[in-house]
């Protein structure tokens, strides 16, 4: 699977960005889709995630700002950012695991490259 993040860049305070990543092949409806950023000079961290079926998960500084869907047709999954804070800037990625549920970095078998989500105050 090759994953392609793209809708970074930059955003005032309290904007929105919407982050699209795409897939390549015919099984991406078998994987569930995470999203994970990183800071500079910060581990990588995960922030948003959906399963197989739809169920999403949710770190908790980002519950009722970011959100996750699927669209399988299209081997595409989206973040929709709200509320933008400057601590929200990073490198955006996206990520395939053939875990249902999946948090971990490690859990996940394949990246994109990134896309950059810059926060100005």
């Amino acid at each position: 699977v090759q994953l392609q993040a793209c809708g970074g860049g930059l955003v005032l305070a309290g904007g929105y960005l919407r982050l699209s990543c795409g897939a390549s092949g015919r099984t991406f409806s078998r994987y569930s889709m995470g999203w994970f950023r990183q800071a500079p000079g910060k581990e990588r961290e995960f922030v948003i995630g959906i399963s197989q079926s739809g169920s999403t998960y949710i770190e908790d500084s980002v519950k009722g700002r970011f959100s996750i869907s699927r669209d399988n047709a299209k081997n595409t999954v989206y973040l929709q950012m709200n509320s933008l804070k400057p601590e929200d800037t990073a490198v955006y990625y996206c990520a395939a695991s053939g875990s249902s549920i999946a948090t971990m970095h490690y859990e996940y078998d394949y990246w994109g490259q990134g896309t950059q989500v810059t926060v100005s105050s």
